[in-house]
C-alpha cells in the first residue's frame, strides 16, 4: 500500500506538470500563468474563457477546482464498463424479488426484514433500503467470495461481534443510514482485505482503536453524521496503518491532539468538516506526510497554531471556511509549496498582507469573503468572489454600463460647472455674493467630475489585468489623492448647501432683521467651509495605523464602508461623516425649508411692501428647494446603506457600485442645471446677450449691405465714364483716320 501511495503521488505530480507547468521554474510575471510545458505566459483573464489561447489548450484545462483527491480520483478508481458485464445469472439460490446478473445480486427496496439465503459464490450483495434490524452471528460466514456488501438505509440497531466472520475477501462495506450506536471490539477482525468502510449517519458516540482491529488493508473510512464526541485516545490508524481516506464529517469532535493521527503516514484525504473542533495541537497533523486534502470547515476554531501546517509538504487542498478565525499568521501557509486550492470564506482577515500567499507558488484557486482580498493573491488563476460589484479580476470597473457612464457623467459634470462659472463671471448678477457662492459650489462639484475622469483613466490603464495591479493601485498615493478629491468635493458641497439654505431661511423667516452677511463675512464663511472640508478629507491620511487604508478599500477609492466588519477606526470615522455631519446637514436643510414655507403661508404675503421685499428671496428659495430635493434623492440611499451596515445586513456590492459611481456624482452633474440654467434671471440674461449679439450681427449686415450698394453704384458710375471715354477715344480715332 505504501508503494501505491507513492505511485499516486507521482501520478498526481505528473498530471500537474502536464496541465499547469512548473510554477517553481515559471518566469511568468505577476497576473499571468504559463501554458503548461510551453514557455508562453497568458493573463489570468484568458483562463477558462471558452477560447483555446494556449497552443496545447492548457488554459481551458481544469476549469473546475479539482485540487486534492478529486484530481486523481477517477484515475485510481476502476469503473467497469457495463457492456463487459454478462447478463446471465450464475447464482442458483436467491429470492425471486431480487435482480441477479453474473455473480451479483440486487435486493433493493423489497421489504426484506433479514439477510436472505443466497448462493455461496456471490461476489456482490446489495440489501439497500430494506427493513433489516439486526445482523446475527456469522450471518455472512459462508459467503467467502463476497467482495462488496451494501447494507445502507435499513433499520439495523445491533451488529453481532461475529457478524462479518469469514468475509476475508470483502473490499467494500456500507452500513450508512442505520441505527448502530456501538462498534464492538474486534467486529471487523476478519475483514483483512477491506478497502472501504462506510458508517455514515449512525448514532455512534464513541470508537476505540480496537474497534478497527483487523482492518490492515483499509483505504477509505467514512463516519459522516454520527455522534462522535472524541476520537480514540491513541492513534486511529493503529489497526489500519494504510488507510487513505478518513471522512468524519458532521460529528461532535471537539479537539485533535498530537497522537490522534500518529502512524497515519498513508493518509491522503482527511475531512473533519462540520464538527465542534475548538482546539488543534500544533503537531496534530505532523504525522500526515502524504496528506493531499484537509477539510476543517464549519468548526469552531478561533485561531490556528502558527506551525500547524509545517509538516504537510504534499497538501494540495485546504479548506478552513466558516470558522470564527480571528487571526491568520503572516507565515501560516509558508510551508505549503504544493497547495493548489485554499478556501477561506467567509473569514475576516483583518491583517491581510500580500506576503501571506506569496510562498504558495502552485496555488491556482483561492476563495475569500471579499473580492478586495483577491488583490493580495494576484498570481492565482481563479479567485472568488470575482467581483465586488465595482471591480472584477479583469477590470477596475466591471460593468460595461458603469464603464461608459463614468465618462459621460465626468464630462457633463465638468462641462456644466465650468460653463456656469464662465457665464456667471461675465453676466452681472443682482446679488454678487450669491453668485460668488454659486461659483464656489461649482468648483466643489467640478472636483467630482475630475475624480470620475481619473477613475476612467485608470480603468483604461488596467483593462484586462486589473487584479495583478489592484493591490498596488489601492495602496498607491494616486488612489489616496482621487479619494481625497471625491471626499473634499462631497463635504464642501454639503456644507455649502447647508450655509445657503440657512442664509435664505434667515432672510425669509426674519425678513425685517438686517442679518444678511456682508462681503467680508461671506468670504470668511466660504473659506472656512473649504478648510473644514479639507480637514475632513485629510484626517484619515494622518494616522494609517488607526484608519488603515481608508481610501483604498475598493477600486474607485471612495470610503463608503458599507461592511460592519471593516477596520474599527475607519468604519467609525466613515459613519461619523455620513451619518453624523452629512445627516445633520440634511436634517437642517429639511427643517429650514419647512420653516420657510410655513412662514410664507402664514404671513400670506399680505402687503405689497413685503412682497417687494422678499419676492426675489422666495424665488431663490424655490430654486434651492429643487436643489435640496435632488441632494436628498442622492443622499438617502447612502444613509440607508450605512444604517443597513450598522444592522449587520449584507449589502450587495452591485448596489454600492451604483451608489458610488452613479447616484453620488450625478448630484454634482445636476447642480449647474438646477441652480443656474433653470433660473429666470439667468435665462433672461442669456436671451439679452444673444439678442445683443443678434442685433450686432444685423447692424453689421446692414452696414455691409449699404457699403455694397455704395460700391455697386460707384462701379456703375465708373463703368459709364469708362464707356464714354472709350466712345470718345474711338470717335477721335475715326476722325484721325478720316483725315
Amino acid at each position: 500500500m505504501t508503494s501505491l501511495m507513492y505511485t499516486l503521488a507521482v501520478i498526481q505530480l505528473k498530471v500537474f506538470m502536464l496541465t499547469e507547468g512548473s510554477p517553481l521554474k515559471s518566469t511568468c510575471p505577476t497576473g499571468y500563468f504559463p501554458c503548461g510545458n510551453i514557455t508562453l505566459c497568458l493573463p489570468q483573464s484568458f483562463h477558462c474563457n471558452g477560447v483555446k489561447n494556449c497552443p496545447n489548450g492548457a488554459d481551458e484545462f481544469m476549469c473546475g477546482d479539482n485540487s486534492g483527491w478529486a484530481e486523481i480520483f477517477d484515475m485510481v478508481i476502476e469503473k467497469p464498463n457495463p457492456a463487459d458485464l454478462p447478463n446471465e445469472c450464475y447464482l442458483q439460490l436467491y429470492p425471486a424479488v431480487c435482480d441477479c446478473k453474473d455473480h451479483e445480486l440486487e435486493c433493493v427496496n423489497v421489504n426484506l426484514s433479514s439477510v436472505p439465503q443466497v448462493s455461496t459464490n456471490i461476489t456482490l450483495l446489495s440489501l439497500k433500503h430494506n427493513k433489516i434490524q439486526s445482523l446475527p452471528d456469522e450471518v455472512f460466514a459462508k459467503y467467502t467470495d463476497l467482495q462488496k456488501l451494501f447494507l445502507q438505509n435499513n433499520s439495523i440497531t445491533t451488529v453481532s461481534p461475529s457478524a462479518f466472520v469469514g468475509l476475508k475477501k470483502l473490499l467494500k462495506l456500507y452500513l450508512s443510514s442505520n441505527y448502530i450506536s456501538v462498534l464492538e471490539v474486534g467486529i471487523f477482525k476478519d475483514l483483512q482485505a477491506l478497502r472501504w468502510l462506510i458508517l455514515d449517519d449512525n448514532p455512534i458516540a464513541t470508537v476505540s482503536q480496537l474497534s478497527f482491529t483487523g482492518l490492515t488493508s483499509l483505504m477509505f473510512l467514512s463516519m459522516i453524521h454520527n455522534s462522535l464526541e472524541q476520537l480514540p485516545g491513541q492513534s486511529i490508524c493503529e489497526e489500519m496503518p494504510f488507510v487513505n481516506w478518513i471522512d468524519l464529517e458532521g460529528n461532535k469532535i471537539k479537539y485533535i491532539n498530537d497522537s490522534t493521527f500518529m502512524g497515519c503516514s498513508s493518509l491522503t484525504v482527511l475531512s473533519l468538516r462540520r464538527n465542534h473542533i475548538t482546539y488543534l495541537s500544533e503537531k496534530a497533523f505532523s504525522p500526515l506526510e502524504s496528506l493531499g486534502e484537509l477539510d476543517l470547515s464549519f468548526n469552531r476554531l478561533h485561531e490556528l497554531p502558527r506551525y500547524i501546517f509545517m509538516d504537510l509538504p504534499f497538501l494540495k487542498m485546504l479548506n478552513l471556511s466558516y470558522n470564527p478565525i480571528k487571526r491568520i499568521h503572516v507565515n501560516q501557509f509558508e510551508s505549503l509549496k504544493e497547495l493548489q486550492s485554499l478556501v477561506l470564506e467567509p473569514i475576516e482577515i483583518m491583517d491581510i498582507q500580500i506576503r501571506m500567499f506569496q510562498p504558495l507558488v502552485n496555488l491556482s484557486h483561492i476563495y475569500f469573503k471579499k473580492f478586495r482580498y483577491c488583490s493580495f493573491a494576484p498570481h492565482v488563476r481563479k479567485c472568488k468572489p470575482n467581483t465586488d460589484g465595482i471591480s472584477s479580476l479583469q477590470d477596475l470597473l466591471a460593468n460595461t454600463v458603469l464603464r461608459v457612464f463614468v465618462w459621460v457623467i465626468a464630462f457633463v459634470t465638468c462641462f456644466g460647472n465650468l460653463f456656469v462659472i464662465f457665464m456667471r463671471s461675465f453676466i452681472k448678477a443682482e446679488n454678487k455674493l450669491h453668485a460668488l457662492c454659486i461659483k464656489v459650489l461649482c468648483c466643489a462639484d467640478c472636483l467630482m467630475g475630475v475624480y470620475l475622469f481619473f477613475i476612467g483613466v485608470f480603468d483604461l490603464k488596467y483593462r484586462g489585468q486589473y487584479n495583478s495591479h489592484a493591490w498596488n493601485w489601492m495602496t498607491s498615493s494616486k488612489c489616496h489623492i482621487v479619494g481625497f478629491m471625491a471626499m473634499l468635493s462631497t463635504e464642501v458641497s454639503v456644507l455649502l448647501l447647508t450655509y445657503l439654505t440657512l442664509e435664505k431661511y434667515l432672510v425669509i423667516v426674519f425678513p425685517f432683521n438686517n442679518i444678511r452677511p456682508g462681503k467680508r463675512q461671506t468670504l470668511i464663511i466660504l473659506a472656512s467651509i473649504w478648510v473644514i472640508g479639507f480637514i475632513i478629507a485629510l484626517i484619515p491620511l494622518w494616522n494609517e495605523e488607526f484608519f488603515g487604508n481608508y481610501y483604498g478599500r475598493n477600486g474607485v477609492c471612495f470610503p463608503l464602508y458599507s461592511d460592519l466588519k471593516e477596520e474599527e477606526g475607519a468604519r467609525r470615522y466613515s459613519n461619523g461623516i455620513f451619518l453624523g455631519v452629512n445627516l445633520a446637514a440634511f436634517v437642517i436643510i429639511v427643517f429650514c425649508y419647512s420653516s420657510m414655507f410655513y412662514s410664507i403661508n402664514k404671513t400670506g404675503l399680505q402687503t405689497s411692501k413685503v412682497k417687494t421685499h422678499i419676492h426675489r428671496d422666495v424665488a431663490i428659495a424655490n430654486r434651492f428647494f429643487f436643489i435640496v430635493l435632488s441632494d436628498a434623492l442622492c443622499w438617502i440611499p447612502i444613509f440607508l446603506l450605512k444604517v443597513l451596515a450598522l444592522l449587520d445586513v449584507d449589502v450587495p456590492g452591485t448596489i454600492t457600485s451604483w451608489v458610488v459611481i452613479f447616484i453620488l456624482p450625478i448630484n454634482s452633474a445636476l447642480n449647474p442645471i438646477l441652480y443656474t440654467l433653470t433660473t429666470s434671471f439667468f435665462r433672461g440674461k442669456l436671451k439679452q446677450m444673444f439678442s445683443r449679439q443678434h442685433r450686432k450681427g444685423t447692424n453689421k449686415s446692414r452696414k455691409s449691405l449699404s457699403s455694397l450698394m455704395w460700391s455697386d453704384s460707384s462701379s456703375r458710375r465708373s463703368s459709364s465714364l469708362q464707356m464714354g471715354f472709350l466712345q470718345r477715344a474711338s470717335l477721335g480715332e475715326n476722325v484721325v483716320h478720316s483725315r
